[in-house]
């Protein structure tokens, strides 16, 4: 079994109250066990400063980064292999594991007196998050959103070999997205394929459609493949999932898109709504790009994430400032209230974070989202209206990651699973997580 030990403490009151925990331990650990001596050891660490006074385990020497030091690392560090203990001038045969979140290390098994360990360390690239999907490897660098992410760049100058899970912040707290050509984010839910986009802040999971197969470039990862955002495109409003006719942020009537959607909903989930999230909502930004003045029509306007994602250096966010623009159902306890069901669509911020790139003369045909050329498909991000047209950022496979206007293309929905649904399998083409049915 594992102990965790060497739990950092830089209070005088808790290390108070954990040698009193400790000596409560002991007391139970002699009362019921009849090894000779305890299973494990504290080590107490005062200001950050081994401060070792039993005889069981001794830390003899801990170094970070190659430098050796008598403070335990603090933050996104990993034990490394060379690590090990000795007991009584030989190996103690024990393994030595470092828990990066509760900053705690684990001897097992400790049963001998006079075990001297020698700590390695180095500034981790990664970290081990427990999910609904069981443990995942998270990388802890920041891509470039301004490149596409790819398995292999080659000669692509605007790409960047960044695979893999990710973390970033969304309204509801920490999330983890996939990016790059991944092949562990599948699900198979309700008779279909999806792919995660990511683990949302409040723990669900957010798919998106990908149709009766795992084939990444048919025509049946869309629902619809002729579809226009909103039948009504000549005034700044029918940006908007719902609108309000002479509102910026109104939801009393629905996008033609969102009708699609809905009666794709009825007819093939609605009898497992019980396993969908009824709180988690889907960001359709209507807020004006800096020095412009929303209105109805007349004037040009470029609304907030052309600001952040058609720039230099793209600032993608998965937060949505205006709670009238967090489409959700009545029942939720945040955002508009408006939905009917919980479906939605994705947003351009994640397809930026998923690795589309840039707008430029070749499209990004190596990352997750890519479904074949000619098969673009919508996001529910507003981008403007200029020139009597109301226009939404869609998926361009085939130039550049994004272009827009008013257009007939394809609808992949996205739902978020419940935070306590239970899968079976490890992510992959071959192997998707599976949702288990109560």
């Amino acid at each position: 079994m594992n102990f965790e030990v060497l739990k950092q403490n830089n209070l005088k009151r808790n290390i108070i109250i954990g040698g009193c925990v400790v000596l409560v331990i002991s007391a139970v650990i002699l009362n019921f066990s009849s090894a000779r001596y305890r299973s494990t050891a504290s080590v107490p660490i005062v200001n950050s400063e081994v401060n070792y006074v039993r005889p069981d385990l001794n830390v003899v020497a801990i170094v970070v980064d190659g430098e050796s030091t008598n403070t335990m690392p603090e933050g996104n560090y990993k034990l490394l292999d060379t690590s090990y203990c000795t007991a009584n001038g030989e190996d103690a045969n024990v393994t030595l594991s470092w828990d990066q979140t509760a900053q705690a290390l684990s001897v097992t098994p400790f049963t001998t007196r006079g075990t001297k360990c020698y700590l390695y360390f180095e500034t981790a690239t990664t970290k081990t998050v427990n999910t609904a999907l069981g443990n995942i490897e998270v990388n802890l660098d920041t891509p470039d959103f301004n490149k596409m992410a790819q398995a292999d760049c080659g000669t692509i100058t605007m790409c960047e070999e960044t695979n893999g899970i990710y973390e970033n912040v969304d309204d509801d707290g920490t999330t983890y997205y996939f990016r790059g050509d991944v092949d562990n984010n599948w699900a198979y839910f309700a008779g279909f394929y999806w792919q995660i986009i990511r683990i949302n802040g409040d723990g669900s999971i957010r798919l998106i459609y990908n149709g009766s197969t795992t084939d990444r470039t048919s025509d049946d990862t869309v629902i619809n493949s002729e579809q226009v955002f909103n039948a009504s495109y000549v005034r700044s409003e029918y940006v908007g999932y719902m609108y309000t006719e002479n509102q910026q942020h109104g939801n009393t009537t629905s996008s033609s898109i969102k009708g699609t959607i809905d009666t794709w909903y009825s007819t093939n989930l609605a009898s497992y709504a019980n396993y969908i999230s009824t709180e988690t909502g889907f960001c359709g930004d209507r807020e004006v790009a800096s020095g412009y003045t929303w209105s109805s029509s007349g004037s040009t306007i470029y609304y907030a994430a052309h600001e952040r994602l058609d720039s230099d250096s793209k600032t993608p966010t998965l937060k949505c400032s205006n709670k009238l623009d967090l489409y959700t159902l009545s029942s939720s306890s945040k955002g508009n209230k408006s939905l009917t069901y919980p479906i939605g669509l994705i947003t351009a911020d994640e397809a930026v974070m998923a690795g589309s790139g840039s707008d430029g003369p070749i499209g990004n045909g190596g990352y997750y989202l890519y479904n074949g050329v000619n098969r673009d498909y919508w996001t529910m991000t507003p981008y403007s209206y200029q020139s009597g047209y109301a226009n939404v950022y869609l998926i361009h496979n085939s130039y550049g990651g994004f272009v827009l206007g008013y257009v007939h293309v394809g609808v992949r929905p996205v739902i978020n699973l419940k935070a306590d649904t239970t899968f079976t399998g490890t992510g992959t083409s071959t192997d998707p997580y599976t949702v288990v049915y109560n």
